[in-house]
């Protein structure tokens, strides 16, 4: 199955170094290895913007800097610009419903308590744009006694951010496949466990 090929990744997170390291800035992770140095400042996008080469053509970067819950200002703004549609973006984001290690790929559905998801639906007008989500875990299952709030503004634990990592490593493999439109390729290869050598 190939599908419309993604143009633009849009990563999540806060700007600013007190916010670099926390798990709310996995998004700003994944396109900072991506970018490697190629982001400017663009006022009229509100956010960080470059282009690399994959899968047979440029693709645009976007770290939006409005801060997270205003992240739609900045998506809506370049895919606008650019006429970018919906189907045509990748909004990287970290996910407490999955366990650090885990990052899954879908197109819709709800913004699930995620502020930067939800007012990027609002400015863009529809659900109906893909999602790399990248788990950091939740309080509860990594048995913390940490409010959401407070837990995602803060660096991930050792043990952590190993596996985030990875995971980060695997997302970066399968996005040539997104850019060329073979979704459901990359989407397999993503949502296959690895299974260790015995």
């Amino acid at each position: 199955m190939t599908t419309t090929p993604i143009r633009l990744i849009a990563g999540l997170g806060n700007p600013g170094n007190e916010y670099a390291a926390t798990r709310h800035n996995a998004g700003f992770w994944l396109v900072d290895q991506l970018a490697r140095g190629a982001l400017r400042s663009e006022s009229r996008f509100h956010g960080l913007v470059g282009k690399v080469p994959m899968g047979g053509r440029d693709i645009w970067l976007l770290e939006p800097q409005t801060f997270m819950n205003r992240s739609g200002q900045a998506v809506a703004a370049l895919a606008r610009f650019y006429r970018i549609l919906p189907s045509e973006i990748l909004v990287v984001h970290d996910e407490l419903d999955l366990p650090p290690g885990t990052a899954k790929l879908k197109i819709g559905g709800s913004a699930g308590g995620h502020n930067g998801l939800k007012d990027i639906s609002a400015a863009l007008g529809t659900q109906d744009y893909w999602r790399l989500r990248i788990g950091i875990g939740h309080p509860r299952s990594l048995n913390l006694q940490q409010p959401v709030i407070d837990f995602v503004l803060h660096r991930p634990r050792a043990d952590e951010q190993a596996p985030i990592d990875r995971a980060i490593e695997k997302c970066l493999d399968i996005l040539p496949l997104l850019c060329e439109g073979k979704t459901e390729q990359a989407m397999h290869i993503l949502h296959t466990p690895v299974i260790p050598p015995t």
